[in-house]
């Protein structure tokens, strides 16, 4: 009864101040995700030391990746959407009923995705255009990740079950112990270090994808000792009196699986462009992937005010508090519009100096800086529709985003950027104009989306 209360007690807080309820929520993930980013762009760094065709073998298994978190997190968006909603309506046994088939949507991801790695990976980063010394590569990384894989789409789900009860900061904890074993063991594992005391193992990618499945099986296992042996979640755990239910199925269904139908088209889009750019080099691949791991700067404080979004929008939903909802949405999305201003206009300035962290090689370098000098002058309009789709969620509405994106990566940029390049003959600078394009015309779709769904709440009697 307790934690009924408090739960209470935390909805009462939210509805007190939306704005601070926002940055309470919204600062733990960011801080979190920074941790996760600073991971992301040191293993760049030391795989960059590997040469151009390592860059190019992890870049081939991005889209494979984004299968897997389209899954992880498109799902647990719904995860966090339910349990959010269940309690803003303060029914506490739906709450815990959530979670426990998010556990069970884990166990069927996991096994499924895990051998179907472990069985077709290697055809599918071929199909992708991955060929020779690359594909060696690729593959020598993604067979070791798959083993990883179920641990990984668990701990997804349990940031998805505390999110949805606005727990931000445990989350952040845990992710940031894991970033700092994987930075750690990262340069053990991937070169022979005699500085390391003879222990460096010099695998090379696979050396990479070891210390992230080790960080991972550690990152799982505090998960599970705190959720189920300390029970430190508002939620509660009863998993041997799991009863299957098809109305929470589909309440979690609803919202996810249009979110991971829309970043499973995202990992073929991604697919389309890898085998696009292989089409100019190797080192085009490269420089698309290294361009795209200082993209998780610019959108890490956008990326963490969308989930905050996510849980006040449907914890307010769900209380029927239409006053806060529609201030919240509003001064969340004018809160990311800004912040991506700020950070797109230092990626623009300040490109050339940035990429050189990641690669010395002149060629990577000058593609990349091309891409973010481009990407930059639209990196506020990408804020926007982020932000917009994780509202819509909020709201129970998973069909938008996945609409919007079918119309974005398979409509518009990627059929635009085949056609530029295989029957202009332009240069690779008009596969980013096609990217633009496409998201000029998701940003307009977003934000009418949005107007119209707001427009059919109640109106505020005053």
């Amino acid at each position: 009864m307790e934690l009924y209360s408090d739960s209470k007690s935390r909805l009462k807080i939210f509805l007190e101040n939306p704005s601070k309820a926002l940055w309470s929520l919204a600062i733990p993930i960011m801080l979190g995700m920074g941790v996760q980013t600073l991971y992301n762009l040191v293993d760049m760094i030391f795989i960059g030391k590997l040469g151009g065709e390592s860059i190019a073998g992890i870049a081939f298994n991005m889209p494979l990746f984004f299968l897997v978190l389209g899954l992880t997190m498109g799902l647990g968006t719904g995860v966090t959407s339910s349990i959010a909603r269940f309690i803003g309506q303060e029914n506490k046994k739906e709450a815990d009923n959530s979670a426990e088939h998010a556990i069970a949507m884990a166990m069927v991801i996991s096994i499924f995705l895990c051998l179907l790695g472990l069985m077709f990976g290697k055809t599918i980063l071929s199909f992708f255009g991955a060929e020779g010394d690359i594909l060696s590569i690729a593959w020598e990384y993604l067979h070791v990740m798959c083993i990883g894989m179920p641990f990984m789409i668990f701990s997804g789900f349990f940031r998805s079950i505390l999110a949805g009860e606005g727990d931000m900061k445990f989350p952040m904890m845990v992710a940031g112990l894991g970033t700092v074993l994987n930075i750690v063991l990262d340069p053990i594992f991937i070169f022979e270090l005699e500085s390391y005391g003879g222990i460096g193992f010099g695998l090379g990618v696979a050396g990479a994808a070891m210390a992230t499945v080790i960080s991972q099986v550690i990152v799982f296992c505090v998960f599970i000792y705190m959720l189920f042996v300390k029970e430190h979640s508002y939620i509660t755990f009863r998993l041997k009196d799991f009863s299957f239910s098809k109305v929470i199925i589909w309440d979690i269904v609803s919202v996810g699986l249009p979110a991971s139908l829309s970043m499973i088209v995202m990992a073929i889009g991604q697919g389309v462009f890898n085998k696009i750019l292989i089409y100019f080099s190797a080192d085009t691949v490269a420089a698309y992937q290294v361009a795209g791991r200082l993209d998780m700067l610019v959108f890490l404080p956008i990326f963490s005010i969308a989930a905050s979004l996510t849980t006040l929008v449907g914890m307010f939903y769900g209380a029927k508090e239409y006053d806060a909802l529609r201030f919240t949405i509003r001064y969340g999305i004018l809160s990311a519009f800004f912040i991506t201003i700020i950070s797109s206009s230092f990626i623009y300035f300040f490109a050339d100096f940035t990429v050189g962290f990641f690669t010395d090689d002149d060629l990577i370098i000058s593609i990349a800086v091309s891409f973010l000098k481009l990407f930059s002058l639209v990196y506020p309009l990408i804020a926007i529709a982020i932000t917009t789709g994780r509202v819509l969620q909020g709201l129970g509405k998973g069909l938008p985003v996945l609409i919007i994106t079918i119309i974005r990566v398979l409509g518009v940029s990627a059929p635009l950027a085949l056609f530029f390049i295989f029957y202009l003959a332009k240069p690779v600078e008009w596969v980013w104009y096609s990217m633009m394009i496409s998201t000029i015309i998701a940003f307009i779709i977003s934000i009418v989306w949005l107007f119209s769904t707001l427009g059919k709440l109640p109106k505020i009697k005053n």
